[in-house]
Parts: structure tokens; sequence; C-alpha cells
């Protein structure tokens, strides 16, 4: 998928990949998607939990080759 931003939150635990997350967004346009890879296994409630709070959309999700967990957000 593509994205404008990233953001590497691997090894960081709750709330941080929220919270580096919510920073990008907020540098952002309305409509570019960031990309942001987490371990922490909260992380997948966390960001579908944020997402319905926040009104950005949580595009996709999945899993990254080396197990780690990816979230695009489009900012709303």
């Amino acid at each position: 998928m593509n994205f404008d931003k990233e953001v590497d939150a691997r090894g960081l635990n709750c709330p941080l990949p929220i919270l580096r997350a919510k920073k990008m967004l907020a540098e952002m346009q309305s409509g570019q998607v960031v990309r942001v890879v987490a371990t922490d296994p909260g992380a997948v409630k966390d960001f579908q939990a944020f997402a319905r709070q926040t009104g950005n959309e949580l595009v996709q999700q999945g899993e990254t080759a080396d197990k780690a967990f990816e979230f695009f957000l489009k900012r709303k």
C-alpha cells in the first residue's frame, strides 16, 4: 500500500506507538496516509480504538515479514 509518512514504533510499548502516530498525523494533510510499524501486541486493539475515537481511517492492518504489526492510517 502507498503511504506518505512512516512511524517506526518497534520496541515501544503502549501508549507510545499511538502517541507517535498522533503526532505524525497532526503534521499531515487530510487524506494522507501514515504507515506505523509496532511490535507491541496491544497495538492492534489500540489502533482500532484510536481510529474510532479520532475519525482517522484505519485503512489496513497486518503483519510484516519480521512479525511486527503494521497499520495504515488515513488522516481525516
